[in-house]
């Protein structure tokens, strides 16, 4: 089974990047964010987890954190978004 690995370097979030793993059929097997709310982004990343990722951009995309313009689940959208065109 053939699995894409890239590191998407998020914008205006905490966190500062992250690192997704998805499989052929462009399900995610892994979801690794560096920095950011530690808890909330481990709940995320185990609730996408076997996921596609046509469903999770449908849930999360434009999701705002506060005040700013994205979170970081519009970034893993993003970056879902990038892996996908590969």
């Amino acid at each position: 089974m053939a699995t894409r690995k890239i590191t998407y370097k998020t914008q205006g979030t905490c966190s500062q990047s992250i690192e997704l793993e998805l499989d052929e059929n462009d399900v995610v097997r892994d979801v690794v964010f560096i920095g950011g709310c530690n808890g909330n982004l481990q709940g995320i990343a185990s609730l996408v987890k076997g996921m596609k990722a046509s469903d999770i951009m449908d849930r999360l995309n434009g999701i705002r954190c506060g005040y700013k313009n994205t979170s970081c689940p519009d970034q893993l959208c993003r970056a879902l978004e990038m892996a996908t065109r590969q």
